[in-house]
């Protein structure tokens, strides 16, 4: 299923409650966004989660869906709150109470991508702000809960796998061996224990060292998705962007392929956990 704001592949049948999302992967860049943008066509995709859709893309063939963003993160950010309005942007908006993500121009239409750099040149209208929320995050957050309610309906519980790319230089300050991905899960408000250390134990046992909520714990989709107690849990996946592409030219490493195939490994047993029978997912 295509649908202007994601992609939807869906398995030939469902076998797992698990969902797995992609929302920061988005390449559709309206023609009209970039005229208007100070930015060029390589600079914009600065913030892009570039090609983790790619990474997952065996998700169906392993029993679970795929939704996957068209809508550019530079455009709608889908990982955030409709309400984190940048005054500093959208004509119209009050400023409310302080909040850390819009302040440094991040809010759900952005201001900036990576680095600080400003991506419009001047202020949209609020009008334009709220046309974007409605045609693009608003579908993109309706089909995602569709797929966990089907997750809740056919199996009891919903797991929402939320896929994450990060720039290497995230890890600079991290003390002790470099990771290659990081699990969020908000410190254990999003997900049940059982459920993140089988996440974790996937990663590692594909040789891949994995390490919890540091630096990266998860956003809105993580908080507002994850609710363990009610049998729904949402763990946000942050994979170095360095393991497979040249975050200056935007290219794919040589070796991609090589990380798909491991990583396609992961998905069968983050999948193979979601099909059990025994509840072991549950909430603790």
């Amino acid at each position: 299923m295509t649908h202007p704001a994601y992609d939807l592949y869906s398995p030939s049948e469902r076998s797992t409650c698990v969902v797995f999302a992609s929302p920061h992967s988005g390449r559709a860049y309206p023609a009209a966004f970039l005229a208007q943008s100070k930015l060029n066509s390589d600079a914009i995709r600065s913030s892009e989660d570039a090609y983790v859709d790619d990474l997952f893309a065996g998700a169906p063939g392993h029993g679970a869906p795929l939704i996957a963003a068209r809508t550019p993160r530079a455009y709608v950010d889908f990982n955030r709150a409709p309400e984190e309005l940048d005054p500093a942007l959208i004509d119209g908006v009050r400023r409310i109470s302080s909040n850390p993500r819009v302040a440094s121009g991040l809010g759900v239409i952005p201001r900036v991508v990576a680095g600080g750099r400003v991506i419009h040149d001047g202020k949209i209208t609020l009008e334009q702000a709220h046309a974007r929320i409605t045609q693009h995050w608003r579908p993109w957050h309706d089909r995602l809960q569709t797929l966990l309610d089907e997750s809740a309906r056919l199996f009891g519980q919903s797991v929402l796998i939320d896929c994450h790319s990060m720039p290497h230089e995230a890890l600079d300050n991290i003390t002790g061996p470099r990771p290659d991905v990081v699990i969020g899960d908000r410190f254990g408000a999003s997900a049940s224990p059982a459920l993140v250390h089988e996440v974790c134990e996937a990663f590692t046992a594909a040789g891949l060292r994995c390490v919890r909520n540091a630096p990266f714990a998860g956003a809105y989709v993580a908080q507002h998705y994850g609710k363990p107690a009610r049998r729904q849990h949402a763990v946000q996946i942050e994979i170095d962007r360095a393991l497979y592409m040249n975050e200056q030219t935007l290219q794919k490493r040589d070796d991609f392929d090589d990380l798909r195939r491991l990583l396609d490994g992961v998905i069968v047993r983050i999948a193979a956990a979601g099909a059990a029978d025994d509840h072991a997912l549950a909430a603790e």
